[in-house]
Formats: structure tokens, sequence, C-alpha cells
């Protein structure tokens, strides 16, 4: 049976499938190896994890968790998945800071391709690493840590410097979130863009580009004053829980209508227990704009909306704060991320995602690592540097790397 990503746009080409049981079997294959790759969860839309020669796939190593509460550090196996690590550190009274939409992705792989939640004081989730292992090409484990000159490059790495076996995280006390959502918010109210993104601890915009709903996931108890009644920028309160997809049933989402929760019960859109979205049939796009652009950027796609929307399923848009790491696509600046979940149809999907980023170049936009995007992204000279001395023979290059890292 062919082996494909979640969404079934991608085949795997990798002559070999591994599932090594110990830290010494995952050694030897790549030191063994002469093209080596790893997958996470399989959530990438392009063929970032992709290869041609060995695939490994950690899903057998051991999958301890080691809370450190002194420090307030958890230490993951790489393959684990949010929604098996997040009520182990809940259990012990922490939190990470954010999680994104679904927590069935790896860890791994959401920090080497940037992803993110929403937030406009929270970074994406490569800030929580404090220090990883990975296995670099002669099969030797090579430990950074925040401080380390190579670790900024080392976080946010695409798999081009190694397999990845094990993050140390940042955790922060835990905390309870109440979700609400609010409907109709018009095009005008986007001159009120920084009031409504700093409305709650975490803000998603969910839009077609005509009919815009509001998804604010809040610390606190909000007021009637302030959410329940009519008038929060011209939306209205929801009635009863929501999807993000209008026409979907919210059975598989996390829980609404401001009932407090756990923060991974809230923080994420959809339940662990459940398919999420669209269940795999769709595509995804995500262009990451500096937050001074983004009433601007999103006004122009408002405009073109009727071009978007026959290949469409919804838009999310959301913020994030700026960190240090080299290929984030947060890198030193305040971030707005604009999210494009396509039907699945490749043909159609193309020739309107060009048209998207014709209209945001302008305003410097960055992709996320894990989704579709046609234009050639920047390189940083360190990060090149960095693969050259990590993997000098591109043991762990693949034709997405290769392209990236052209001088």
């Amino acid at each position: 049976m062919t082996l494909t990503n979640w969404a079934g746009n991608t085949a795997f080409r990798a002559r070999d499938v591994h599932h090594p049981t110990s830290l010494d079997e995952l050694q030897r294959l790549v030191s063994a190896g002469s093209r080596v790759r790893a997958l996470g969860s399989g959530h990438s839309f392009n063929d970032v994890a992709d290869t041609d020669g060995d695939l490994v796939v950690l899903d057998r190593m051991p999958d301890a968790v080691e809370i450190d509460s002194a420090a307030a550090t958890v230490r993951v196996p790489a393959r684990l998945t949010y929604a098996r690590l997040a009520p182990q550190v809940h259990r012990a009274g922490f939190a990470l800071a954010n999680l994104a939409s679904l927590p069935h992705i790896s860890v791994a792989g959401s920090v080497a391709t940037g992803t993110h939640g929403s937030g406009d004081a929270v970074p994406g989730l490569a800030s929580a690493v404090s220090s990883l292992d990975l296995v670099t090409a002669d099969g030797s484990v090579l430990t950074l840590s925040r401080g380390d000159a190579d670790f900024p490059g080392a976080v946010v790495a695409l798999g081009a410097l190694g397999i990845v076996t094990s993050l140390t995280l940042d955790l922060v006390p835990a905390f309870e979130v109440r979700q609400y959502v609010r409907e109709g918010l018009s095009v005008a109210a986007l001159a009120d863009f920084d009031q409504i993104m700093a409305g709650a601890y975490s803000v998603s915009l969910f839009t077609d580009w005509r009919d815009t709903r509001v998804w604010l996931k809040s610390t606190e108890e909000k007021s009637t004053e302030e959410l329940t009644d009519a008038g929060w920028h011209g939306t209205t309160p929801a009635d009863g829980p929501r999807h993000p997809l209008p026409a979907m049933s919210a059975e598989n989402c996390t829980i609404q209508l401001g009932v407090p929760g756990p923060w991974y019960e809230r923080l994420p859109h959809f339940r662990p227990d459940a398919e999420p979205s669209g269940a795999g049939n769709e595509l995804q796009s995500e262009l990451i704009l500096p937050r001074e652009h983004a009433v601007k950027a999103l006004r122009e796609l408002y405009a073109i909306g009727d071009r978007i929307r026959p290949v469409l399923q919804i838009s999310e848009v959301r913020s994030i704060a700026p960190d240090d790491l080299w290929l984030s696509p947060f890198r030193d600046r305040d971030s707005v991320g604009i999210h494009f979940t396509w039907i699945r149809d490749v043909a159609a999907v193309l020739p309107v995602l060009e048209l998207v980023e014709e209209t945001l170049a302008p305003f410097a936009p960055r992709p996320h690592w894990g989704k579709l995007f046609t234009r050639r992204p920047a390189c940083p000279d360190e990060f090149r540097s960095l693969v050259r001395r990590l993997d000098p023979e591109g043991k762990f290059a693949n034709d997405f790397t290769r392209i990236l890292l052209q001088e």
C-alpha cells in the first residue's frame, strides 16, 4: 500500500520505511543510509518530509514523558502528539503556552515546520523548545540548548539537520480557558483589527471573504457587557456551538459558549478523540505577514473574495508573537497568519493560490513550511552554513530542502 500524507495529496517515494524501536537502532539506520528523512504525523501538505531513500517513523520508540517541576520543563519524545502530551502535563499542574488548531499533530513535526496557534502575546510552538536531541549524519547524537550558537537554526529546521529524537519544552502553570464565538464581523470592522485580536488570550477570525466569525479563547469569564450582548465590534453572539466550516456540525469541536475547561481542551478547535476539520479532505496554505500590514492585506483579499470562494472551504486569521529562530515565519516580527483550507483539487486550487500569493506579495509574506506554496522563500545564509556543516554530504536533503538552500 502506498504511504501518503494526511490529505492524500502527497505519496511518499521512499524505497524503505523503518520503525526503529531504540535509539541505537535509529543511529545505525542513519549511519548506514545514504538518504534519510523522518516522518511525523503526516499533516504537512507538501513534500517537506519526502525522500526516495529511507523514511524513518519513530512511532515505536520509547515514549516516556519526563516532567521537571522545578525547572518547569517537559522532555518529550519526538513522535508524541500534543493530544497525548497535554493531559500528562496538565495532571502535573502545568500547561503549554499555546497549541495549534489540531492536537493530533506530532510535537517534532509541528516544531520543525513552524506551526503555531494564536495570540498577540504568544509565539509559535517552536518558541517553547529549550533543547533538542538529534541524530546527525554520522549516527551520533547532538544536543543543542537555548543559548548555544546553533540552537536558533536547529529548532525550525525542516528535517535538514538530522532526525530529532526528543525535545524539551517550557511549561507554564495550568490555566482554564473559555471559548466564545461572535458572528457577523464586517469588512468595515477591520479598522478595529488590533482591538479585536486583543480581545482574548487567543483569537481567530474564520472567513470565506464574505462572512466572518470571531473565535475568542479567554482565560477570564467575559461579562454580558463585554461579549454576550450584541454590539461587540458590530457582531452578535453565536446561539449555539459552531464549526469553523459553517455547514458542518460542531460535534467534533472543543466546547464553546463560555463553558470553562482546561487549556488543552479549549485552545485547539478540535477534540483529540474526534476527526478534525474535513478529516483530510482538503488542502491547506498559509502566508504569514508582518502585523503592520494586516488590515490592508485583509482588505485586498476581501476584494478578490469572489475568485477565492469557488475553491475555498474556509480561511483563518491569527496573530503570532515574534521569536528569534532562523527559519521561523515569525522571526523578528509580530505577525499575522492568513490560512486557507482549500478543496482537495490541486489543479483547481493552484491558480487561485498563485493569485493569493501575488496579492500578498507586497506585504513581505513568509509561508508556513508544512503547507502549499508556489513561490520560493528566502533562506538565511546562516542556515545554509549550518546545513553544510552538519550534513556535508546531503544525507537529509530532499527536493524541498534543495530548492530552499539554493544560493
